[in-house]
């Protein structure tokens, strides 16, 4: 019985640290050192290896490394098998403080100021209180939820949308795609955490865009796939939208000459939003093993009808 980790090699090894401190009777191996497949019960990754199915036989529990599962093909995945999203305390922190800082940076202009630095140009940007900055998250989960929390404090007027209806204090929650609408309406800074799903693929597009009050800003910590790149560029382009926030792109790493590079109204970084924290998150596994070997409810399950 072999627990296989396929992701990030280097905190891989402090995986590997904190499974031998916690759990020393279950044998912990590396990708590619996978040792007799058949003895494989337990997989983590982030990249799915080919032929999961065929490979690894006896399989019990896939867990993604990240709260995202849209990098799983789930007709290959056996449909016995739960698909497990991580549920770790350092995702949540981490993604917090990444959505509260792309949210003040573009609430206090600092995308345009960095421009203006570039080109040595000294000039003011009348600042706009934050009870006038209107903050709409865009996906309500545990992550949604928590950004809007951390944001509460800073005073600005929240709302939130989702597929399914939420009630969160303090926030005005819209539900369903008849009410995307008037949610984006009432937008100035605009956060996309949602899940990639097929429904959700190419969200943040012109129709989109033209849908904000002009001049509205983006926070993009979903995916690359949620963004039509050449829209956001013309949104840009046009005055509909003024800045953007990225994190994560279509194609990762972003190619050479991409224009994300040098927009002067992008800030760009490579998705390190949110980090799993290998100590908690082998804390969340063993968990988790455990309550499968005992027939309980596993607590971050994928839906694999509904993508997450």
């Amino acid at each position: 019985m072999t627990f296989l980790y396929k992701a990030n090699a280097t905190r891989g090894l402090e995986w590997a640290r904190h499974f031998a401190a916690r759990a020393p009777e279950l044998p912990f191996r590396l990708w590619p050192d996978v040792g007799d497949p058949a003895e494989v019960r337990y997989l983590a990754v982030w990249s799915p290896p080919e032929n999961i199915a065929a490979t690894f036989r006896n399989l019990e529990l896939v867990f993604s490394v990240g709260a995202g599962v849209d990098q799983f093909d789930f007709s290959q995945l056996p449909p016995h098998v739960p698909l497990i999203r991580m549920l770790e305390p350092g995702i949540t922190e981490s993604m917090v403080e990444y959505a509260t800082m792309a949210v003040l940076a573009l609430h206090r202009d600092l995308v345009h100021f960095i421009a203006q630095q570039r080109q040595q140009t000294w000039r003011e940007i009348r600042i706009t209180p934050a009870a006038k900055r209107r903050v709409g998250v865009m996906g309500l989960g545990l992550l949604g939820q928590a950004v809007l929390e951390r944001l509460k404090p800073f005073g600005f007027p929240l709302a939130g949308w989702n597929r399914s209806l939420r009630s969160i204090e303090g926030v005005t929650c819209h539900a369903g795609r008849e009410t995307l609408p008037d949610f984006l309406a009432q937008t100035d800074i605009l956060v996309c955490l949602l899940p990639l799903t097929d429904e959700t693929r190419g969200i943040l597009n012109t129709g989109l865009f033209e849908a904000l009050p002009r001049g509205a800003q983006l926070v993009n910590v979903g995916r690359g796939g949620h963004l039509v790149e050449a829209d956001l560029i013309a949104a840009l382009e046009r005055g509909l939208l003024s800045s953007a926030v990225l994190d994560v792109a279509e194609q990762e790493p972003l190619p050479a000459g991409h224009p994300f590079w040098s927009h002067p109204r992008i800030l760009l970084t490579p998705h390190i939003a949110s980090m799993t924290t290998p100590e908690t998150a082998v804390e969340f596994v063993l968990e988790t093993i455990g309550r499968h070997r005992r027939g309980e409810t596993l607590p971050g399950r994928v839906d694999r009808k509904r993508g997450y």
